[in-house]
């Protein structure tokens, strides 16, 4: 089985920081994309950001220049850091990655979510 496991949510003013970090255990044989949604009340599960096995990163419209991926391929590890939050950034955000167990199998697998609250 494979787990992935977020940390890092909390409860930030607007204009601060927070960084999100998640790392994937289990029967991995290794990992495709991997990526940050949100959900906000009400709303459907979003995109917020996302990096390929190669660094290829691709973000939503609302988050560019302001929140960054990045991955540690050795350490099964995604984090996103963001900056300049925003109170419609709050919301549970959701780790997630594309990944092949043995046998050379692939499937999505999710986190749990960490809740992020941007107060004005």
């Amino acid at each position: 089985q494979v787990q992935l496991v977020e940390s890092g949510g909390g409860l930030v003013q607007a204009g601060g920081s927070l960084r999100l970090s998640c790392v994937a255990s289990g029967n991995i044989f290794s990992i495709n994309a991997m990526g940050w949604y949100r959900q906000a009340p009400g709303k459907q599960r979003e995109l917020v950001a996302a990096v390929n096995s190669g660094g290829r990163t691709n973000y939503a419209d609302s988050v560019k220049g302001r929140f960054t991926i990045s991955r540690d391929n050795a350490k099964n590890t995604v984090s996103l850091q963001m900056n300049s939050l925003k109170p419609e950034d709050t919301a549970v955000y959701y780790c997630s990655g594309r990944i092949i167990t043995t046998p050379l199998r692939t499937d999505d697998y999710w986190g749990q979510g960490t809740q992020v609250t941007v107060s004005s």
